[in-house]
């Protein structure tokens, strides 16, 4: 079962990625994509850190995500991936897509592009549970600023891929599930 779970920011989706992630009866691995680059991203961390069940294992991935899914999934282990989000920043920034957007020149990611290919490939494959969780940023005004626009083309799509190849998407807003899918 392959779940994408979307929703603003505190909109209360990782809370209920968590819950169904211990309600699974399944080991649970726990894949963080976030780095803490700031003061406020480690406040952030550890306040997930805080929350997290002790007996589940952790992961961190900020980049190679499909790899390590392909690694740490098997039949009886959830794979709860927090957030999307943030291993799409982490790819944009990782090359000059991101500069080179915020600079004005057309931007084009190749790793981004084979990043989400493999992940879009490999979860139909994997066993277990995958659920991943990501924000939906398109409910907005369209950016001003042109690294905020390729972020929100990019989420967007990214969204969309995942929730094609997920068997359950689930919208939250205000800290109440709705069922797209």
């Amino acid at each position: 079962m392959r779940e994408l779970i979307i929703g603003g920011a505190r909109s209360g989706k990782s809370l209920l990625a968590e819950r169904r992630a211990g309600d699974s009866g399944l080991r649970v691995v726990y894949v963080a994509t976030a780095q803490p680059l700031d003061a406020e991203m480690s406040r952030r961390i550890a306040q997930h850190q805080e929350r997290r069940r002790a007996d589940w294992g952790l992961v961190e991935e900020p980049l190679e995500l499909a790899a390590a899914l392909r690694r740490h999934a098997a039949p009886d282990v959830c794979l709860l991936v927090d957030c999307l989000t943030l291993w799409l920043s982490n790819l944009l920034f990782a090359g000059d897509t991101a500069s080179g957007a915020a600079a004005g020149e057309t931007a084009s990611c190749q790793r981004l592009a084979g990043a989400i290919q493999a992940l879009s490939d490999l979860l139909p494959q994997l066993p277990g549970q995958v659920i991943l969780v990501s924000n939906e940023v398109g409910s907005g005004i369209v950016p001003m600023a042109a690294l905020a626009r390729l972020f929100a083309d990019e989420q967007g799509r990214l969204n969309q891929r995942m929730a094609a190849v997920c068997d359950k998407v689930t919208l939250v807003v205000a800290g109440l599930p709705l069922s797209l899918k």
